[in-house]
């Protein structure tokens, strides 16, 4: 199996397009949502192919609504570095769209040696707008407490004008955290 990564954006005063990437030949982290849009399992198509067999994936493939996925980390919102420490409340989203791919529960010791990763949660809906408005609610839903963590963060991008008009680049951050330094300036 093999990842094949874009970036859609503009480059000068050209309208958007895709722009190639790279190429790995594992699955990447967010396979999730290929396969929440397709309707396949990656990770099982994988290891038939290794078997010697046919992958099981019927084709033609066809696209079904918009998923978008977050990676939930132990980590300070503010400077993005890891928050070890140990996890007391550990309560993920579930329902209807709604996928939490994790290892963790309450009590869990999140450690200064490794990626503070906890969880992806992912979520599907039909439109784009749908998924956010899923999302937001997954995220509303999810509850970590004893090491510091980013679903906050996702919910202020999510509700940012910037990414739900659909006109963000990789800056965003940058660009939250300085009007959240700005708001907590002002007296």
């Amino acid at each position: 199996a093999g990842t094949v990564e874009f970036i859609y954006g503009r480059s000068g005063d050209a309208d958007p397009a895709f722009y190639f990437l790279e190429m790995n030949t594992r699955l990447q982290v967010e396979h999730p949502i290929t396969e929440m849009t397709l309707g396949v399992d990656l990770a099982v198509a994988q290891i038939r192919i290794a078997e010697g067999r046919d992958s099981g994936i019927q084709h033609p493939l066809t696209r079904n609504g918009h998923a978008i996925e977050f990676r939930i980390y132990a980590e300070d919102p503010i400077r993005f570095l890891p928050s070890p420490g140990t996890i007391t409340v550990w309560e993920p989203p579930s329902g209807e769209g709604i996928r939490v791919d994790g290892g963790v529960t309450a009590g869990y010791r999140v450690s200064h040696f490794y990626d503070p990763l906890l969880a992806k949660l992912v979520v599907h809906a039909g439109t784009r707008d749908d998924a956010i408005q899923r999302a937001i609610g997954a995220l509303e839903a999810f509850h970590v407490e004893g090491v510091k963590n980013n679903v906050q963060t996702h919910l202020e991008v999510l509700r940012s004008e910037e990414f739900l008009s659909g006109r963000y680049d990789t800056g965003l951050l940058d660009l939250l955290a300085r009007r959240r330094r700005a708001a907590l300036s002002q007296p």
